[in-house]
């Protein structure tokens, strides 16, 4: 016969493998992997992070207004989010050439992946950001893209424009092109799309339970856009002095197939706060055409040409596109054999 206890063991042994298979089987969405959950910890120090660059910002514009010196050359803060090797820094360094008191170079890679060591020796003078891991459709993107905004702002306050960038994308133009266009009359315009009427924009705002994100976000003020964005400093301020709609971003999602915070968390804030300092348009080039599993359509070697390069450039805004993704790494080749008479050519 079974002992008291051998029998309490055995029914809180089934328990447990009921429980097991009504959440992997009955119920997956409900699990959530550790690595799309931000930590009390890491949101502290990111919040910490982010003040220090708001007081440095406010300190460095007071010493402008005193300074009897000419101001410094504006710059343009690239900041790479990568998971994986920068396929196509050849190229970037090339784009680069020659501008060195124009730009800053701020890279977050996920510390699991491998990001080629010939960085630490490369002409664009990366610096790499602390990072920790991102996953994918979770706001641990949002939190990386916040965390390269705050380290450019801390790193150097001539940095006035914040360039999101991959290691799938390409420029699409000269440096001089881009940086000539942003310091032209733009009045400090941020780029980034901002849409209201997509497909499945009820889905996503319900992904984390119906009414997660009331009251601070209406649904008629929820947003979407591309992740890929170029930010005035006014408005990278903005991002990341924001508290309220980051407590509701960074919820895990129940409906993991409807959820992608990083292409709403930008679009919505900026619309909420100034709608009309923003282009509501991306100068990141994307083919969604023939997408796969929410992937864009990706270039390889033999579709490369100089035609590829003008269409893709051109917009239905005043401004052509800056950038391009996504590409193959046996791309780079025949881009690179291009760069000089097509890319970097702006005829």
């Amino acid at each position: 016969m079974f002992s008291s206890s051998t029998l309490v063991y055995s029914l809180s042994l089934f328990l447990s493998l009921s429980l097991l298979f009504f959440l992997f089987i009955l119920s997956p969405h409900i699990l959530l992997s550790s690595s799309t959950l931000i930590s009390t910890a890491d949101d502290l120090d990111d919040l910490s992070l982010f003040h220090r660059a708001v007081v440095s910002s406010s300190t460095n514009n007071n010493r402008r207004l005193i300074s009897l010196s000419p101001n410094p050359p504006p710059k343009i803060a690239f900041l790479f989010l990568t998971n994986s090797d920068l396929t196509f820094l050849p190229l970037w360094e090339s784009f680069f050439q020659g501008h060195q008191d124009l730009y800053n170079v701020y890279i977050h890679a996920d510390p699991t992946s491998s990001v080629s060591p010939l960085l630490d020796s490369s002409s664009i003078n990366a610096k790499f950001i602390p990072a920790r891991r991102t996953a994918r459709a979770s706001p641990t993107l949002i939190s990386a893209e916040r965390r390269l905004l705050a380290n450019a702002i801390l790193d150097d306050p001539n940095n006035l424009y914040f360039a999101l960038i991959s290691q799938h994308c390409i420029p699409l133009h000269s440096f001089s092109y881009i940086h000539n266009h942003l310091f032209s009359d733009h009045h400090q315009q941020s780029f980034i799309e901002i849409l209201s009427d997509e497909p499945f924009l009820l889905k996503r705002y319900n992904a984390r339970g119906d009414d997660a994100m009331l009251p601070e976000i209406q649904y008629q003020d929820f947003r979407v856009g591309s992740q890929f964005f170029v930010l005035a400093k006014r408005h990278a301020l903005m991002v990341i002095k924001e508290r309220k709609l980051w407590r509701k971003f960074k919820l895990p999602c129940l409906d993991v197939e409807s959820c992608y915070p990083e292409e709403h968390y930008f679009p919505t804030l900026l619309s909420l706060e100034d709608p009309q300092g923003c282009s509501h348009f991306t100068l990141t080039r994307v083919n969604w055409t023939g997408s796969v599993g929410g992937h864009p359509h990706t270039y390889d070697a033999s579709e490369i040409s100089p035609q590829l390069i003008h269409s893709l450039r051109r917009s239905n805004s005043s401004l052509d596109y800056f950038f391009a993704r996504k590409f193959t790494p046996e791309s780079l080749q025949p881009l690179m054999e291009i760069a000089d008479a097509v890319i970097f050519r702006d005829d």
